[in-house]
């Protein structure tokens, strides 16, 4: 019983909490990313090398099958082993893409979490200014 006590106050802790949310909006901000790399950098890129479909970039490592339509899923489906360097590249760009925002995410929190400079001392009004002074000079 005891350890089922203990399961249940680290289950409900904040911080368990925190981790699931974080790790749910991740994933879904993952798909995000993802998304943007291949529906609209990629193209772009494409575009600008020539229209090239970085997804079906790979380099045939063995024999190809005569017969086989010279594509990615096609050889791979046919058992061809193949250097897919293309979908490294879009796995690449996506972590880049990633790690940038999340960069940046970071530096934008750590700098609202700075704590304000603490306010200066209010200015010591006049008359205790002067009672400093004769005390002060009843001392001489």
């Amino acid at each position: 019983m005891g350890m089922l006590q203990e399961f249940k106050e680290f289950a409900v802790k904040g911080n368990v909490i925190d981790l699931a949310v974080g790790v749910i909006i991740g994933g879904a901000f993952g798909k995000i990313v993802t998304s943007m790399v291949d529906d609209i950098i990629m193209p772009v890129v494409g575009s600008i090398f020539g229209s090239l479909d970085f997804t079906n970039l790979y380099l045939p490592l063995a024999k190809v099958p005569e017969g086989t339509a010279p594509t990615l899923a096609a050889l791979k489906a046919a058992g061809v082993p193949t250097l897919a360097y293309g979908s490294f590249i879009t796995v690449a760009l996506n972590f880049t893409i990633m790690a940038f925002i999340i960069f940046v995410m970071v530096k934008q929190i750590n700098r609202l979490k700075r704590e304000a400079p603490p306010p200066a001392p209010a200015a010591t009004p006049e008359d205790i200014v002067l009672l400093r002074e004769i005390r002060d000079s009843l001392k001489k």
